[in-house]
């Protein structure tokens, strides 16, 4: 039977987090012997924001090296860096060209984003969501992995490949209808610092955050400093209390036990009783991670050599798919003679 073909991407924007790990690359990796996986850097959506061109290419072999500790293996995976491959910039383009306006105006995420820029808001952040339909449909994804506040550009990636078929293929469909793959459990971790808000690369604090390579110190820092409340005794059920559902997430996510086991743990104890357990199984679940990151990155050859048979095997199918998406538009092909 022909797996399910996978298509997600990171954005290499400074060091990923427990956001990052446990609502996307966790779970990537215990499922990726079930499907046919494209891991990308996308680096050409990191630009839509200002951006260090010094820095640029340095933070996507960090991405890169990170998707390999954390355990993706190229056995089962194509880890590949975007700009490395034209169809993507040349697919967005085409599609640009087919999809309304409106419907990015619409985008909540452009909606906010466009809020903290102010008059510095480019065309690239308005058309992001185009260049992201075209990195899944070049690829004929049957599953993406997103979060719930992916899940509307997911949902314009789906109406625009029905646009685009319905107008220039409607007999034999080019582009395929991806469907979202959504992970239950930690898939939305909150900041440290507000409960009510998800984690995130954006904060300007960073100890919003527990970055994967922040040394042992440096977590125990952020977890004593984070917003707690004062009551005593902890509660996955306690609706009113953000922060103490999401540090309890945390710790059963890092620990690896079971709910039930961390709420009867946990019931009876204090904040100052349970930093220290959180802090401890934090730092012992990150540690293998840094260390084969380390191993990586020592290792520049292996991982260029990662990155470009990835970048290979994803440009077959990305060619391949342009090439149908311009045939069917009417554009004309050159021979080789």
């Amino acid at each position: 039977m022909t797996k399910k073909r996978v298509l997600s991407g990171i954005q290499p924007t400074g060091n990923l987090h427990l956001g990052n790990y446990l609502g996307s690359i966790r779970n990537w990796v215990e499922q990726q012997h079930n499907y046919e996986n494209y891991f990308c850097v996308v680096d050409l959506h990191a630009i839509t924001a200002p951006h260090d061109p010094q820095t640029l290419a340095t933070n996507s072999y960090t991405i890169a090296a990170l998707y390999l500790a954390c355990g993706i293996n190229i056995e089962d995976a194509s880890i590949f860096i975007q700009s490395h491959i034209p169809a993507h910039s040349e697919l967005a383009w085409l599609l640009n060209c087919i999809t309304p306006l409106n419907w990015l105006q619409d985008m909540i995420q452009f909606k906010e984003k466009a809020i903290k820029q102010g008059e510095n808001v480019n065309v690239g952040l308005l058309d992001y969501p185009v260049l992201m339909a075209a990195d899944i449909l070049l690829y004929q994804a049957d599953k993406v992995p997103v979060g719930e506040d992916q899940k509307q550009h997911l949902e314009l990636t789906r109406d625009i490949a029905v646009r685009f078929n319905h107008q220039f293929a409607k007999k034999q469909p080019v582009l395929k209808l991806p469907e979202a793959l959504i992970q239950a459990d930690g898939a939305r971790v909150m900041s440290l610092t507000d409960g009510t808000r998800k984690m995130s690369k954006s904060d300007p604090s960073d100890l919003s955050r527990i970055n994967l390579l922040d040394p042992p110190e440096l977590i125990q820092k952020k977890i004593k400093k984070c917003k707690t409340d004062l009551e005593r005794g902890l509660s996955f059920d306690a609706i009113d209390r953000p922060e103490c559902r999401n540090l309890l997430t945390l710790y059963m996510l890092m620990s690896g036990k079971a709910k039930e086991a961390v709420a009867t743990e946990c019931q009876d104890l204090g904040w100052g009783q349970f930093k220290p357990l959180l802090t401890e199984a934090t730092i012992e679940h990150l540690r293998p991670i840094q260390t084969k990151y380390q191993e990586v990155m020592a290792d520049k050859t292996y991982l260029e050599s990662v990155l470009r048979n990835g970048r290979d095997r994803a440009a077959t199918i990305a060619d391949r798919t342009l090439a149908d998406v311009k045939a069917a538009m009417g554009f004309s092909v050159m021979g080789n003679g």
